[in-house]
């Protein structure tokens, strides 16, 4: 038996889950891999997984196993990059994964800059806010403007803050008014962004520390970013955003922004990628390129 291809087989079902979710990864059948497992467990004279019907564990020799494996395998991977890195660039397949409205108003910014250094790479994108597992994806790269990232093995650098602002359409404003204070926000509706907890909630910061958490009536609510800045700039309601998905529409007078005074929490961009002790050249080179454009404030009041 190949111990190196049984060692990535069990690195595999153990990030994976299931023997099934690292079968059709791999492209052969959950008999195969089972069977490759138990050969390994055999030679080793150890059992490494518990099995049961829903999910599989890790017995304690087969943590101490599994760390190893990792290790192990990252440094084959290393050897392999290091001996050739010097002489390659960047090359092959970047799997870039990003929210919907980052990629139709942020990526046209500086991608052509990237792809143009590096005319060996080639770049497939997946636009999508939904949750992407990278490791069964098989992405390379993710980037996300968030205030939460979940606890994971995965690297997140981050690359900008990312302030979040209250705006109107002046045409909304001529027919109900301005809002002078948050409490007089409640009486104006809300375009709310259905992927969080508590669309219709707004915490304000304020001059001198103040608090203030206010419920809006909502008028109407998209699973899109780029659904409701259309509907803002058509003058439905108030809506909140990150500055850099109205920037443009502040800049030319289509939405203008309301109570500047007082804050909402901000959010932050990150890069996120498996955790590797040493980075491809492709993943790096983007990287590196991301953090050195967003290093200047992109984004100003």
């Amino acid at each position: 038996m190949d111990q190196l291809s049984a060692m990535q087989t069990f690195r595999r079902v153990v990030d994976l889950g299931s023997f099934s979710a690292a079968a059709q990864h791999a492209g052969v059948s959950h008999t195969v891999l089972s069977r490759q497992v138990k050969n390994l467990e055999r030679q080793l004279g150890a059992q490494l997984l518990n099995r049961t019907t829903r999910r599989l564990h890790l017995t304690e020799a087969g943590a101490l196993f599994y760390r190893h494996c990792v290790q192990i395998l990252e440094q084959m991977q290393a050897m392999t990059l290091e001996l050739s890195e010097h002489q390659q660039q960047p090359s092959g397949t970047l799997r870039l994964s990003v929210g919907t409205a980052f990629g139709e108003l942020e990526l046209g910014r500086w991608l052509p800059g990237f792809v143009e250094r590096h005319e060996r790479l080639q770049i497939e994108l997946n636009c999508t806010d939904r949750f992407v597992d990278l490791l069964e994806e098989e992405v390379d790269v993710c980037l996300r403007v968030t205030d939460h990232l979940p606890d994971s093995s995965l690297v997140a650098r981050h690359l900008a803050q990312s302030e979040v602002i209250l705006v109107a359409a002046p045409a909304y404003l001529e027919r109900h008014g301005v809002p002078t204070s948050p409490a007089t926000l409640a009486d104006h509706p809300l375009l709310g962004y259905d992927r969080l907890q508590q669309p219709q909630r707004l915490q304000l910061s304020g001059p001198g520390g103040l608090q203030q958490d206010i419920r809006m009536p909502r008028r109407l609510s998209a699973n899109s970013p780029l659904a409701l800045r259309a509907a803002a700039i058509g003058g439905l309601g108030i809506a909140s955003f990150d500055r850099f998905i109205v920037h443009d529409a502040l800049s030319d007078g289509r939405v203008v922004r309301l109570l500047a005074e007082w804050q909402l929490p901000s959010r932050h961009l990150y890069a996120v990628y498996p955790q590797s002790r040493y980075l491809a050249p492709k993943v790096r080179a983007l990287l590196d390129y991301v953090q050195s454009y967003y290093a200047t404030p992109r984004w100003p009041a």
